[in-house]
């Protein structure tokens, strides 16, 4: 069995930011998504953030869950920490890494799917606590590796692959964070790397908790039932010597616009969602406001993109809320750790 990697020699010419790295230094291991997909150009975008920072590889702690976002993270800066969680249990990981060194730079990647259904109360909890990370939530609507149901972000209307509507209302991530009192919240589109890039940097400079719902289509479940060319009419109708799938080649979707302007982009099975980038006199810093203004454009059918909602978290981020060492556990002697049963008898009888 054969692989395909990356070669690793670079050209000498490529850039180079203040550490001396390029960007290849902050690639990963190939990807394994659907060509076209759009995780693939968030994966890009953080790639192009990271390099711009020049922040060093080791300094970096990449975090997922499950799904075809939390793949991800094993495409980027693959000289950083990482931690693949299970099914929505993210952020509580995210929350213990955070709490035992703050030297790092976290950076979850998550979906819709592991964010919004089994991750929710875990997401909320990490807002709640102002965890000093920046959070990706890879928007597409569907459960991309269950075969393309409806996730929690699907809008009323929508189309499955098998033809029925959703009826459901979606849980928009950006209210969501805004309600709880998220102190950077920004909405973007994996297409628009002009505006995602940015924002990753701003996200990762943030003090507190930062999220990003960066809108994501999936180029395979657009494909759907009751084509002959489909691939549940070919498993119906063929028998198969292997049971395998074959995604076709699909292009990237990429767009170009103005702020204070919208524009209709064109999925890749012909469905279009409109987006409005904030005007240049928005102001970010009225919550009551942003929370206003995004539910008025959703009425109207309007995604908005671009930095919704930034507050000074710094006295509210968990190590600030509760004082903790700014030394990371692992360098505090174990003496100061675990001080003996005499302290903890100490400790436990101003409770009693």
């Amino acid at each position: 069995m054969t692989s395909i990697v990356k070669p690793r020699i670079a050209h000498p010419a490529l850039p180079k930011n203040e550490l001396g790295l390029t960007r290849r230094q902050y690639e990963g291991a190939m990807s394994t998504l659907c060509a076209g997909c759009g995780h693939d150009s968030v994966t890009a975008a953080i790639v192009e953030a990271c390099w711009g920072l020049s922040l060093r590889p080791e300094q970096l702690a990449k975090l997922s869950g499950i799904g075809c976002s939390s793949k991800t993270t094993a495409y980027f800066v693959s000289g950083a920490h990482g931690f693949n969680a299970v099914h929505g249990r993210m952020p509580s990981i995210a929350t213990g890494a955070n709490a035992a060194n703050r030297e790092l730079c976290y950076v979850g990647v998550s979906g819709d799917g592991d964010s919004l259904s089994i991750g929710l109360g875990q997401l909320a909890h990490a807002i709640r606590r102002n965890v000093n990370m920046l959070y990706v939530i890879e928007n597409n609507g569907v459960y991309g590796l269950t075969k393309g149901q409806f996730s929690a972000s699907a809008d009323v209307g929508t189309k499955s692959k098998r033809g029925e509507a959703n009826t459901q209302p979606p849980v928009d991530p950006v209210l969501l964070a805004l309600t709880l009192g998220a102190t950077f919240v920004a909405r973007s589109f994996s297409g628009d790397k002009r505006q995602l890039v940015p924002l990753l940097q701003a996200g990762m400079r943030h003090q507190g908790f930062a999220l990003i719902d960066v809108l994501s289509p999936c180029v395979t479940f657009n494909d759907h039932e009751g084509s002959t060319k489909s691939y549940a009419f070919t498993r119906e109708h063929y028998h198969a010597a292997v049971e395998a799938d074959f995604i076709a080649r699909a292009r990237e979707i990429a767009v170009d616009y103005a702020e204070g302007e919208s524009t209709v982009v064109t999925m890749h099975d012909g469905s279009r969602v409109r987006l409005r980038k904030l005007d240049p006199g928005y102001d970010p810093s009225d919550r009551v406001a942003a929370y206003d203004y995004i539910e008025r454009k959703f009425a109207d059918g309007e995604y908005v993109t671009g930095l919704i909602h930034v507050a000074d978290g710094s006295a509210s981020e968990l190590h600030a809320a509760n004082r903790t060492t700014a030394t990371p556990l692992n360098r505090v002697p174990y003496e100061r750790l675990s001080p003996g049963a005499a302290a903890l008898g100490k400790l436990m009888a101003r409770y009693r």
